[in-house]
């Protein structure tokens, strides 16, 4: 049988099955159009990151199907000294070049089930399988080559000198936050005495937090306009004591769409810019994708299965007459425990920051219920003030807390006669709201007693 003549897919399908190709395309820049830059006085930083599909054109292999998305970053040193980067700072499980290769190999089993029950049609052309297994390994081989002649190579980068390459990480959807941190080094031909006081007569330290997007879901807050939802000339911009007195003076519970019934209780103000917050967030928490016939079935199929499902779109909850402008999400062991976290915009400002009101609580499993349309819904944990005081903490590890503390908010609800929410969950609280203003770069925390 001539292969020639057979039906030019069956053909296609046969080559595949007899020869491995390895066929990347190293000029893919496609990326670079959202690339980020950061200038200092010591080095330029440009950060871009890949979706899935510029992954898979440029490297030749579905990489972001194996949990990898490399960001490319660009160094260039213009100080007098030599410069390290500190790869953990953008990923701490960081994948090697060579790793990231060896994840995406080809196998002929794989290969061969690739074409499911069709491919067993063709097994007595596995008598060439030699040639299949040298082809494999050739292109194996080329994988390797191209991502690390591509993986951005660590070591000292010396005045003058720019490194570039891809950083290998763990695939984000919607915004990636880019950590990219490096550290003076002092000349080696200077004693240890005189390398430590050069160090500490310079900043030693260049750090700057990119927020990347990335295109790969529908992020809730992408269709809202917040100079339409709060026009500059009705915010109102507050001192200390005015602050105080307005943030009492806001509804102190979420409400239904027509606000005739209260439920989660508005435990949470954030003042800092929407780049600032979304930059301080995306690192540890998720956004939330739109709700649609496709991510309506994704959440199912996570519920269904108590997988994840990173960005779930997040219900509806009511303040200032409109749902929540921004939601995010930590997702922990499935889809049923997660912490929400709703934003609204205030028209309210605080040191020209705008000031965002939030209400923040802990799924802790799912229970049956008339109230909800599918017949189910989350069950908080209902000590919402753990939840509430968990994004201080975490806020605070991450380093982005310029101060922090408490207002009155909802009021006091005891264990033994709790408060409920729209679906009837159980709540109690001590009644405050925390108040955190968001640093845009790493910041020491201070502790205020704004009451």
């Amino acid at each position: 049988m001539n292969l020639l003549q057979l039906p030019r897919s069956i053909s296609a399908g046969l080559w595949q099955l007899l020869i491995t190709r390895y066929t990347p395309d190293p000029q893919v820049s496609t990326f670079l159009d959202r690339a980020q830059t950061h200038e200092d006085p010591r080095a330029i930083l440009t950060v871009a990151v890949l979706d899935g599909a510029e992954s898979f054109r440029l490297f030749g292999v579905a990489v972001a199907r194996r949990g990898i998305q490399p960001v490319f970053l660009r160094i260039k040193n213009i100080s007098t000294q030599s410069l390290r980067l500190q790869v953990v700072c953008i990923d701490p499980n960081y994948f090697t070049p060579l790793e990231a290769a060896s994840v995406n190999h080809f196998s002929i089993t794989r290969r061969l089930s690739a074409f499911g029950a069709i491919g067993w049609l063709f097994l007595p052309f596995l008598l060439l399988a030699p040639l299949k297994l040298i082809t494999t390994i050739w292109a194996n081989q080329r994988m390797d080559e191209f991502f690390c002649d591509r993986g951005f190579r660590l070591g000292p980068i010396d005045p003058g000198d720019t490194s570039e390459g891809f950083i290998f990480t763990t695939l984000d959807s919607g915004s990636k936050a880019v950590h990219v941190r490096l550290d003076a080094m002092a000349g080696v031909h200077q004693s240890m005495e005189h390398e430590l006081e050069a160090v500490s007569q310079s900043q030693s330290v260049i750090e700057c937090i990119f927020t990347i997007p990335v295109p790969g879901i529908d992020a809730d807050y992408l269709d809202r306009d917040f100079d339409q939802i709060c026009p500059p000339a009705s915010v109102e911009p507050c001192n200390v004591d005015q602050l105080i007195a307005r943030l009492a003076s806001l509804p102190t519970t979420t409400k239904n769409p027509s606000g005739s019934r209260s439920g989660d209780p508005v435990n949470l103000v954030l003042i800092g810019k929407f780049e600032t917050l979304l930059s301080a967030f995306v690192a540890r928490w998720d956004e939330s994708e739109t709700i649609s016939l496709a991510t309506c079935w994704k959440t199912v199929r996570a519920f269904l299965f108590g997988s994840h499902y990173r960005y779930s779109p997040v219900s509806s909850l009511h303040l200032f007459g409109r749902d929540q402008d921004i939601a995010l999400q930590r997702t922990r062991h499935s889809i049923n425990e997660r912490l929400h976290l709703r934003l609204w915009l205030a028209p309210l400002s605080f040191e020209a920051k705008p000031v965002w009101v939030g209400q923040v609580s802990r799924d802790i499993g799912v229970r049956f219920t008339t109230r909800a349309w599918n017949l189910t819904t989350h069950r908080i944990d209902p000590n919402v003030d753990e939840s509430r005081d968990y994004v201080i903490e975490d806020l605070v590890q991450a380093e982005r807390v310029e101060a922090a503390g408490y207002v009155a908010g909802v009021g006091v609800s005891l264990r033994h006669k709790p408060q409920r929410n729209l679906t009837g969950d159980p709540y109690f609280t001590d009644g405050k709201r925390a108040v955190i203003i968001v640093a845009a770069t790493r910041s020491t925390p201070r502790f205020v007693a704004w009451n």
